[in-house]
């Protein structure tokens, strides 16, 4: 384990572990998380993604875990975390687009997926992104960063930092317009629980909007197919 600091964050970075967002987990649980503590690993053996999902994490790529102390749960965060990512990529000539909520597209293919969970006082935000290898899963299309640029890890969690300190804080209506000019499948049909939909955007409360026939409906936890 190493620490440093890095842009007024705290940076503890492992060689490998299971999980960094598990170990952020254990530093709040503990009593030592402080606000701004970016935890980073070169592989992890026992990474994972939403609904208790694996996260294949082979070396090469970005996996980290982001813990910032909070006040109140924010339900829209998912969204500006998403556009930073997307934001982070473009300088680079990358033209990613967002799927509902915050996973992180190029070309149709998965190449960054987010974790956000709360643990008393703090929001810890796992990101992993493909650089140098990419998994190969039955349910989706993966990508990997280097296939469309010359990125580096330390370069990539830099400019990472920067967005999200740009993103997090920013006020909804403008995430809200972002994430709707990067959304993949914008105002074409879906499939959301087993049905076709038309995908509307995203309500000022964070709702994702679809449109059935003439019925809107809106949800906040379902997953939607592309």
């Amino acid at each position: 384990m190493e620490s440093t600091s890095l842009a007024n964050y705290k940076l503890i970075s492992f060689d490998k572990i299971p999980s960094t967002q598990t170990y952020a987990h254990e530093l709040v649980s503990s009593g030592r998380a402080t606000d701004r503590t970016v935890v980073l690993a070169d592989a992890q053996s026992a990474g994972r993604g939403r609904y208790k999902r694996t996260w294949v994490s082979h070396h090469g790529n970005l996996y980290t875990s982001f813990i910032y102390r909070i006040e109140e749960r924010n339900p829209r965060l998912s969204y500006a975390v998403a556009v930073a990512i997307a934001e982070t990529l473009l300088p680079f000539g990358i033209r990613p687009s967002i799927k509902w909520p915050n996973d992180i597209l190029i070309g149709g293919k998965k190449v960054c997926g987010v974790l956000i969970e709360y643990s008393k006082d703090f929001v810890i935000i796992g990101i992993g992104i493909n650089i140098k290898t990419n998994p190969t899963v039955s349910e989706y299309k993966t990508a990997k960063l280097i296939d469309y640029a010359d990125v580096t890890r330390d370069t990539l969690l830099a400019n990472l930092i920067k967005s999200l300190d740009i993103w997090i804080p920013m006020d909804f209506p403008t995430v809200q317009k972002r994430w709707t000019e990067l959304a993949a499948g914008l105002n074409k049909t879906i499939v959301h629980r087993g049905c076709s939909a038309e995908l509307i955007g995203i309500n000022d409360e964070g709702a994702l909007v679809l449109r059935i026939g003439s019925e809107y409906i809106m949800t906040y936890g379902d997953e939607i197919s592309i």
